[in-house]
């Protein structure tokens, strides 16, 4: 398959003024994806974004291009990107739009597509934009140009579908969440999901002024939300990302729960009700080796896949099984969502919490993960073949040393311009020095 120019493992995304993430090349692009569904008749787009500064300019530019292509733009303004996986099926649009740089600074923004099915587009999708993308734009006569609508019940929509993931007689009452919204795209949806369900809730993250998402509060840096719980004696914490498709949790006593955890739990109970239908779970390269260790003995089938959600859900859909994510936080529960949900794969834990009368660290007691270390290297280029196949005889070197008590991955990050080192094992202090040598070895390129 050709090389994709723009798009990464998740859209297109980088710092803002910078191209690609310029309006120049939105209206550009929003123009090529709108030349592309303007062969349906009564083509429309929804666009969602998250509470960056940057969205108005992008969402504008976006809605242009599309116009000048004859298609119809429905804006929701700010809403997680779950939220816009769901309303896409739901209003039957050809497709959904998310502006978001997701758990980045709020300098960073991208895009993100849904399908008309709330699915992450195919790469073979991807590359016809890039075509339509190396033309010149091209205008429809003025009385074909598209319009833009607002949907304006948007976010009570959305509120309404989260309450609905769990069981009906599902109730929160008398649970005590503290949660964080990191000044995000789920600011004004989460507090009241909870709150609706009969949970006493305590915010942070709630106040976006369109530069404070994912300062030093959400799943990225859950430090002020481990010390909230403390403090104010909560059951459990919940932190989600700029635009609400990962979710992390902390427990009563301050721990904090990531997204192998969450999979086991959900796992677990899923198997012992039938909701897994016989089927298995998906990680990826990053999932813990603790996590494969425990659904073993659970007797529940695990594979691996490449980073990122959309090969998860990829994975998902061709063995037909339900629920799939990564460490980060991004949990896919295919009975409900179509995508990363962060505020849906909390509620399946909160339920389970309910359900069996049992604290967060309690449902944890018999999973154990194994010591795993993660570095960034910052490069400024991508590394060629040649520096790759050096990489790869240091990563030999390593993993002889290692044996069968540990894995070592390497690999570029699809969102931003680092190298990420991964090295797991039974012993901490060992897989931390094998951690440094390796990001010796690629500074050193």
């Amino acid at each position: 398959m050709p090389k994709r120019k723009f798009f990464g493992t998740d859209g297109i995304r980088g710092r803002v003024g910078v191209y690609p993430v310029t309006p120049e090349f939105m209206a550009k692009l929003g123009w090529a994806v709108g030349t592309a569904l303007a062969k349906q008749s009564g083509a429309k787009v929804l666009i969602g974004k998250d509470t960056r500064l940057s969205g108005y300019m992008l969402e504008s530019a976006l809605e242009s291009g599309l116009n000048a292509a004859g298609v119809d733009v429905y804006l929701m303004g700010p809403m997680p990107t779950p939220a816009v996986a769901y309303l896409t099926r739901t209003f039957h649009a050809q497709l959904g739009v998310v502006i978001s740089a997701s758990h980045n600074p709020h300098y960073d923004n991208g895009i993100k597509f849904f399908s008309s099915d709330g699915m992450k587009l195919p790469d073979d999708i991807e590359l016809k934009i890039e075509t339509l993308l190396a033309k010149d734009m091209q205008m429809v006569a003025p009385e074909k140009l598209g319009r833009t609508f607002r949907i304006k019940d948007a976010p009570g929509r959305y509120i309404e579908f989260c309450k609905s993931s769990i069981p009906a007689f599902s109730s929160l009452h008398g649970m005590k969440i503290a949660l964080d919204c990191a000044h995000g795209a789920t600011y004004h949806i989460a507090p009241k999901v909870f709150a609706e369900l009969g949970a006493q809730v305590v915010t942070i993250g709630d106040e976006p002024n369109g530069l404070n998402i994912n300062d030093g509060v959400g799943s990225t840096a859950p430090e002020a939300l481990q010390q909230l719980v403390v403090a104010d004696s909560a059951d459990v914490g919940v932190a989600l990302d700029g635009d609400g498709d990962r979710v992390v949790m902390v427990d009563e006593e301050g721990n904090l729960v990531d997204g192998d955890e969450i999979l086991y739990i959900i796992a677990k109970e899923s198997k012992r009700t039938g909701y897994l239908n016989g089927g298995g779970v998906v990680g990826t390269q990053m999932s813990n080796f603790g996590l494969e260790q425990a659904l073993k003995r659970e007797k529940i089938p695990f594979v691996r896949t490449k980073v990122g959600d959309r090969y998860v859900m990829q994975a998902l859909n061709e063995k037909g099984w339900q629920l799939g994510g990564e460490a980060s936080g991004h949990i896919i529960w295919r009975n409900s969502q179509t995508t990363g949900d962060g505020i849906v794969a909390a509620l399946q834990v909160l339920s389970i919490m309910r359900e069996r009368g049992a604290s967060l660290r309690e449902l944890l007691k018999e999973m154990r993960k194994c010591p795993q270390v993660l570095k960034n290297v910052k490069i400024e280029k991508p590394l060629t073949d040649r520096d790759w196949r050096r990489i790869n005889t240091a990563v030999s070197k390593q993993e002889a040393v290692l044996g069968s008590k540990g894995r070592i991955l390497i690999r570029p990050s699809g969102t931003e311009p680092l190298i990420r080192v991964m090295v797991e094992g039974n012993d901490a202090t060992q897989i931390d020095h094998i951690a440094d040598l390796l990001v010796k070895a690629v500074q050193a390129l």
